[in-house]
């Protein structure tokens, strides 16, 4: 006796072209993305910001602003103003940032580029408390080679001199 299959209904074939121009990628989401490319480069320029920071995080935030936060290391306000300095675009006669809000030592909120970021800074010490702090190693003390110490320099360790 011959067995019958069971074929599933097919799907009738999707016959819309996608258009050649589209990427999936709208005008709004990319200038989000840039905005938070400029921010993230401008603070990756400051050392004294990236080495004093624990905990440095950043997320997207429901309503598409971003959030970044961090441990430690300077205030908000303090890295408000930072960013207010850095973000620049040669071809923009304009201010790229503009602060939303009164920033304090532990929140700032900025308007970069039409996109909202909110600063978050836990347990803060102020950039004047980091650069005091004893024992702090910092990368511009490190490889400065004109300051004589008793002991090697980092790089001489590495390098077995």
């Amino acid at each position: 006796m011959p067995v019958k299959r069971k074929h599933a209904l097919r799907r009738p074939k999707d016959t819309t072209v996608p258009d050649p121009g589209d990427d999936g990628l709208s005008l709004t989401s990319a200038r989000r993305y840039e905005a938070f490319g400029r921010v993230m480069a401008a603070l990756a320029t400051e050392a004294d910001f990236i080495e004093s920071c624990r905990d440095l995080t950043w997320w997207r935030g429901s309503d598409h602003s971003w959030h970044i936060e961090w441990r430690d290391g300077p205030y908000a306000s303090e890295v408000a103003t930072l960013l207010s300095e850095q973000v620049r675009d040669p071809g923009y006669d304009g201010l790229l940032v503009t602060e939303a809000g009164p920033g304090s030592e532990g929140s700032a909120v900025l308007d970069v580029m039409g996109v909202r970021f909110e600063l978050r800074a836990i347990d803060p010490m102020g950039r004047a408390t980091v650069r005091a702090r004893p024992g702090f190693w910092r990368l511009a003390e490190a490889l400065d080679t004109t300051r004589r110490t008793n002991t090697r320099h980092p790089w001489e360790e590495l390098l077995g001199g």
